[in-house]
């Protein structure tokens, strides 16, 4: 159990549907999308195979806007996410603030150098009633009502926790854009212990990269990567989606924007490949993607690991908003 508990601390949760949730990412990476407010919910469900599941529940939401004479414009954020992990119960609550400054670097506005931070509190907390230990196991035989030696100092903790990165995005030939960025969470070191002895969360380091290319009229490319170093911990993930438009096809009303349908493939190196099905219609888009596990684990999952859900929502909210005022990257 205390080894569980270690490398729980060790490691942040992650998507695979990391694109949906730009603040876990990066906070630089707040406000780059098209028009000036963005809400993303996604839900997680891994290792239900297997016994106790791991469920991610992520909820995110961005506004734009113009400051200043020139064409810079800062986004504020707020990333928020709830986990529940092993047959621990290992609960964690996260509510990260997130403020971010897009400084213009190009008289045409399609070049800009972003800088992000976020700062907030985690709570963690575990259930210990459907752990064993080895007290309780007496003359071969296990007996849940013998005492368990244990002594918890604690069972919930919290702690404050910050983060900060950079960003840039540019325009790539004529309708295309791309952007790359860093970003470092925990660099204050939070401590937190459940019993005497204190763990250190060890400080992560997230490189980010993304592009979006029209095909032509109707069929759209968006790649993303994702890097991750966290200790001994690190992930790579990276993919693609190719989305078909239907505003074309289909006779729209006009208060929707956009009519499209998509299907993708990602990678976390060496752990799952993760197909991906996208629908967007409106302001409106849907997610839905599933992780075949690939790793030594897949005897014991049999290949299964969990499925993801996303719903994200673009909007404007007046007529002079940043989609006016600014050129980012439309994505």
């Amino acid at each position: 159990m205390l080894v569980s508990i270690a490398s729980a601390l060790g490691q942040d949760v992650h998507l695979s549907q990391f694109y949906e949730t730009p603040l876990l990412r990066n906070p630089a990476l707040a406000g780059i999308f098209t028009g000036d407010i963005r809400i993303q919910a996604v839900y997680r469900n891994q290792w239900q195979s297997i016994g106790f599941p791991y469920q991610t529940t992520s909820l995110s939401g961005e506004y734009k806007f113009h400051i200043g004479p020139d064409d810079d414009y800062m986004t504020a954020g707020l990333q928020a996410y709830y986990d529940v992990a092993g047959a621990s119960r290992l609960k964690t609550t996260q509510v990260m603030p997130a403020i971010t400054f897009h400084k213009s670097l190009h008289a045409e506005k399609n070049r800009y150098l972003s800088a992000g931070f976020m700062a907030g509190f985690v709570q963690r907390q575990f259930d210990a009633s459907n752990l064993t230990f080895d007290n309780q196991y007496t003359d071969r035989h296990f007996d849940p009502y013998a005492p368990t030696g244990e002594n918890f100092a604690f069972l919930r903790r919290t702690f404050m926790d910050f983060a900060v990165g950079l960003s840039y995005n540019s325009s790539m030939g004529q309708t295309g854009n791309f952007y790359t960025g860093i970003a470092l969470y925990h660099f204050n070191k939070p401590k937190e212990n459940f019993l005497q002895e204190e763990f250190l969360l060890d400080p992560k380091v997230v490189f980010n990269a993304g592009m979006h290319m029209p095909v032509n009229d109707l069929v759209d490319l968006k790649a993303e990567l994702n890097y991750i170093l966290q200790g001994k911990y690190n992930e790579l993930m990276l993919g693609g989606i190719v989305s078909y438009n239907l505003n074309d096809a289909y006779k729209a009303d006009d208060n929707v924007t956009n009519v499209a349908v998509g299907a993708g493939l990602f990678m976390r190196v060496n752990d799952a490949l993760v197909p991906v099905i996208k629908i967007s219609y409106g302001h409106a888009e849907f997610g839905l993607s599933y992780d075949a596990n690939i790793s030594r684990l897949k005897t014991a999952s049999q290949g299964r690991g969990g499925y993801e859900l996303s719903i994200s929502y673009r909007g404007l909210l007046s007529n002079s908003s940043a989609l006016n005022d600014v050129r980012c990257p439309r994505f």
